[in-house]
């Protein structure tokens, strides 16, 4: 008889139930991640969330096709079936403000548990760049004012940048951190705008806020409107939408940018002998650069294209020597390496950013210290930007402004690299696909539409009407034709002029100005004196969200509130045009940058005066016909103010 080895029996055995295990293990795996997968929640849907008090509330999600799903909301349970899609809703009965509350989702074995939900009112705010302004940007502006709030009944939530050029997704691409309370860290990379109108809606209410900012620096109108308005009423923004739809061409022409633009940053960091030569070490001897005021053209080339280099000495004295500082090197263009004493200490990639870098400890010594800048612009002179801080802040509070005069040397010239366009997020529709669609019909208390920088080129003459199809898509998207909408008007900015001028930024305001008055249920934040002769990005988001709260306050609960003063009827007698405002004006006397033109269209500045709530603007022209004002890109004198404080927006209009 032939000896049982035991062993390996045993082993053999343990083997093969080893096996069975893993192999069951990897089946329960299975399941459970097809279980945990069939039930899903938009991104809106998280822990912490505000949702719309006095409104009925859609609460919705993915299952698999058929199944049955519960919400589960003050103990009572609201059931409803996926459909063909997968997709299922119910319908929470409106609320009043307070919480915190727990909803409950379960889809068979399945659970979702949402905790600290708050009911009050949520703000959707979207639009371009300055939107996108952070309480970071603007800290400056308002430091304690930042410092010291916190508030737990304020929520944020950022929308993710993403895209699609052919349908309206489901769901905004996820993110791991949504619905953060209001505090100084939480807010620092938040819109500033968003932060400020949620607190200044809390000192209104009392209740909680929500604020949803989906906005994208740079971005055209065109982009936030569907495809089916775009082929409806703008026929050749839709077709330029269907030639980029093609992924192959778009990656290759991606694929070729980086390529171009990675070959041009070397050949020109090559041939910079400010890198071979090292211009930011203290001991290289610059005295024959060329010594220039930094608001003086730097080259005679305004196309110059390439690096250039700035250089001066910073002398610190013998107590701040080895002291940590902020050095504040203004705004730049366009994109800049940082220097002190040979050492990089920031550097920025485009010019709108204020430059604030930090000093380490250590690296400044008594006596003189070398600050460099190395320039990099791909077609534009490279200059400093004016009114903006130009100096080093020691921890103790002490400034240390920096000279005005430069050693400045250009570095390597060359030509602009030859780059197609292919910016996808300012196609038509891609961002009312992939960030504006999937978010409703999550309820909102209002909409803040900040935007239109992107369209004072060629298709200004156009805003009005895209703007007019934004509103009533939106509202129809949400299925509220009330929907409250605060346009933000242009504010102010490049250099004054004397003379009148019509430009985009002239056209954008007033169809803005248009839209409002054409559209129930809108209200215009006019910002005509809170913009900045050189920055395109104004820092005072504060006021901007103050009167976007005031706009929102009238349409909701103070119907008689005033806002911005605005004409209510025009008429001449042929010396004279008289103007009625709808409320008294701030101040009498001297009014400014008034206009007439006659039948021909062609205006002439004119003398005014106000007085109550009328304004006389003398005319230098026979039988006037048009009177406009503030109709510039910087209106810098424009002074016809409400008693509330509040400015009269530009506008052009005809005579009665």
């Amino acid at each position: 008889m032939k000896k049982v080895n035991f062993v390996a029996v045993k082993l053999f055995v343990m083997k093969r139930v080893c096996t069975f295990f893993i192999f069951v293990l990897f089946c329960a795996l299975t399941v459970n991640a097809q279980k945990e997968s069939s039930l899903r929640l938009p991104q809106l849907f998280q822990s912490g969330m505000v949702m719309q008090r006095g409104v009925s509330l859609p609460v919705w999600g993915w299952a698999k096709a058929g199944e049955s799903v519960d919400v589960v909301f003050k103990k009572k349970v609201y059931t409803c079936v996926a459909d063909a899609d997968g997709r299922w809703q119910v319908e929470l009965p409106a609320q009043k403000a307070g919480g915190p509350h727990t909803i409950i989702i379960k889809c068979g074995e399945q659970q979702t548990e949402l905790t600290n939900v708050l009911i009050g009112d949520v703000w959707l705010c979207s639009g371009q760049s300055n939107i996108d302004v952070t309480i970071e940007r603007v800290y400056p502006q308002y430091g304690k004012v930042i410092d010291d709030y916190s508030n737990e009944q304020i929520r944020m939530f950022r929308v993710q940048t993403d895209t699609d050029m052919y349908e309206p997704k489901q769901d905004v691409k996820s993110t791991p951190i949504n619905w953060l309370t209001a505090s100084k860290q939480n807010a620092w990379t938040f819109s500033a705008v968003g932060y400020f109108l949620a607190r200044e809606m809390y000192e209104k209410t009392g209740v909680p806020q929500g604020v949803i900012v989906n906005s994208l620096g740079g971005t055209p109108i065109q982009a936030w409107l569907s495809a089916d308005s775009l082929q409806k009423y703008f026929p050749n923004d839709y077709r330029r939408l269907q030639f980029y739809q093609d992924d192959e061409m778009v990656a290759a022409m991606s694929k070729a940018n980086q390529k171009v633009s990675s070959r041009w940053e070397k050949l020109l960091d090559e041939y910079d002998p400010g890198l071979s030569e090292d211009y930011a070490q203290p001991e290289y001897d610059d005295h024959e650069w060329t010594v220039k005021n930094q608001y003086d053209p730097l080259t005679a080339n305004p196309q110059y294209t390439g690096s250039f280099w700035a250089r001066q000495q910073v002398k610190i004295d013998a107590w701040h020597a080895g002291q940590p500082a902020r050095l504040l090197v203004g705004t730049l263009y366009d994109m800049d390496y940082t220097f002190m004493n040979g050492k990089e200490v920031g550097r920025t990639y485009y010019q709108y950013p204020p430059r604030r870098y930090q000093i380490p400890s250590g690296l400044l010594h008594e006596g003189d210290n070398t600050l460099t800048i190395r320039f990099i612009t791909k077609g534009g002179a490279p200059h400093f930007i004016k009114e903006k801080p130009y100096k080093l802040i020691f921890e103790d509070g002490t400034e240390l402004p920096l000279s005005e005069q430069w050693r400045v040397h250009e570095g390597a010239t060359m030509q602009r690299p030859p780059l197609s366009d292919i910016s996808v997020q300012n196609l038509p529709s891609v961002l009312y696909n992939a960030m504006l669609h999937p978010l409703a019909p999550y309820s909102l208390a209002g909409v803040v539409w900040y935007q239109g920088e992107s369209n004072t080129g060629g298709d200004s003459k156009y805003y009005e009407q895209m703007l007019n199809q934004l509103i009533t898509g939106w509202r129809q998207l949400w299925k509220n034709e009330s929907l409250p909408f605060m346009v933000v008007q242009l504010a102010n900015f490049m250099e004054p002029s004397e003379k009148p001028q019509h430009t985009g930024w002239t056209e954008v305001r007033e169809a803005q100005r248009q839209a409002t008055l054409h559209n129930d249920n809108t209200e215009l934040a006019v910002i005509i004196d809170l913009g900045e002769t050189v920055d395109i990005h104004p820092l005072r988001k504060r006021e901007v969200a103050q009167r976007i709260a005031l706009g929102f306050e009238r349409m909701l609960w103070n119907k008689k509130l005033a806002l911005s003063p605005v004409v209510v009827k025009s008429t001449t007698d042929g010396s004279k045009v008289n103007l009625s405002v709808d409320q008294p004006l701030l101040s009498d006397g001297v009014l400014y940058e008034f206009e007439l033109a006659g039948a021909d269209g062609r205006f002439v500045n004119a003398e005014a005066t106000g007085s109550g709530s009328g304004i006389v603007v003398t005319s230098p022209i026979e039988k006037p016909v048009y009177v406009r004002y503030a109709w510039k890109n910087n209106p810098i004198r424009a002074n016809v103010f409400a008693k509330n404080g509040l400015p009269m927006s530009p506008f052009t209009l005809k005579v009665e």
